[in-house]
């Protein structure tokens, strides 16, 4: 890990990392249209073959698709949300890396679930991330984004609570993810919830 930003993330994260998993979520449970979209992915790709979600974090979102009947495992650029993840999920499997670096074979993976992991990624470098998304995936794979939108303006920073995070045109990010050899599935934007706020995006891919 060698990127100034990417040291900051994860330094970032392990700062709060206790907290964050102390806090109570229950995000999904209030969000039907959430789980709608991670049923999809996950009616996608489930009995093709392994998924990981990259940017686990504590690992709640992992075990959620453990739980729609994936063969999910996390990855993280946290060692401390690495560490809080497999302590609460012992069952499943946590790794400590970087999205624009995994520790994977070309073409292992049959999903990718990146849900509010690109958001800290600077937009110069957004393109590798993708780049990398699709080398670990077999071709027909599936790529899922959960980020926030930039609600019809351009790419913005915003404040974060952990550290800073970018706002991305829905249009954007699936140009970015046609320039990596994707082919966009679906796309759904929905205005915030209580307690959040910008609007949220979710795009699906097909690797081509």
């Amino acid at each position: 890990m060698t990127r100034p930003d990417l040291r900051a993330t994860a330094d970032a994260y392990d700062a709060v990392a206790v907290r964050y998993a102390e806090l109570p979520r229950h995000d999904l449970d209030s969000v039907p249209l959430d789980r709608a979209v991670l049923a999809a992915f996950a009616d996608h790709v489930r009995a093709a073959g392994p998924v990981a979600e990259v940017g686990c974090g504590p690992g709640r979102v992992t075990a959620h698709l453990r739980d729609l009947g994936l063969d999910a495992f996390g990855v993280d650029l946290s060692p401390v949300m690495v560490d809080l993840a497999r302590a609460a999920y012992p069952d499943l499997r946590f790794e400590v890396g970087s999205l624009d670096a995994l520790d994977l074979p070309d073409g292992s993976l049959h999903g990718v679930l990146s849900w509010y992991s690109v958001i800290h990624v600077p937009p110069a470098d957004l393109p590798a991330c993708f780049a990398e998304f699709r080398r670990v995936l077999v071709p027909g794979g599936h790529l899922l984004l959960g980020f926030f939108e930039a609600g019809g303006g351009p790419v913005a920073a915003f404040d974060h609570k952990v550290v800073t995070a970018y706002r991305w045109p829905v249009d954007d990010l699936a140009a970015l993810a046609r320039d990596a050899g994707f082919a966009e599935v679906g796309r759904v934007l929905r205005e915030p919830c209580e307690g959040e706020r910008f609007p949220q995006g979710r795009l699906l891919a097909r690797a081509a």
